[in-house]
């Protein structure tokens, strides 16, 4: 890489402010970080990103946050989630839900859904039985390893 073009970005960070600037050309990368010097501390400001569609989406609650984190105690399979993202029982919403309790599922048999950047996975029974409880709601986000399904 050019010496002037580094110069060029070594005053680009010093003069936005930015505290790191990290650039990829040609197979070769350059990092140039800033350090604060300062008495104060840096402050720094983060901005909310989330595209239109999510700004406006309602939080779940905290209740339902900690009801997700205690462990399952239900007799049966639990079938867990391969990966964060987003719950669906169905493939719209207008359609009727893959399962429902005390449906009797083989293996491969479609459970759900989970949305994960944009891309709608089909989570499959890896077990046949019955399913005893569905432990998500439809729509809300469910973290990796997480119980969705109890079969028995």
């Amino acid at each position: 890489m050019d010496l002037r073009k580094l110069k060029k970005l070594i005053d680009l960070v010093e003069e936005s402010g930015i505290a790191e600037l990290e650039l990829t050309e040609e197979g070769e990368t350059v990092r140039i970080s800033r350090n604060f010097t300062s008495s104060a501390p840096a402050q720094q400001h983060f901005a909310n990103y989330a595209p239109a569609q999510y700004a406006a989406a309602p939080q779940a609650p905290q209740a339902a946050v900690a009801a997700v984190e205690v462990p399952v105690v239900e007799e049966g399979h639990a079938v867990k989630s391969p990966m964060v993202g987003t719950f669906y029982r169905s493939s719209s919403p207008d359609s009727k839900p893959f399962v429902e309790v005390g449906d009797t599922v083989a293996v491969g048999d479609t459970l759900c859904i989970i949305e994960a950047m944009k891309l709608l996975n089909e989570i499959e029974s890896d077990r046949a039985g019955v399913v005893k409880k569905i432990l998500v709601d439809n729509g809300l986000a469910v973290e990796y390893g997480e119980h969705l399904f109890i079969i028995a």
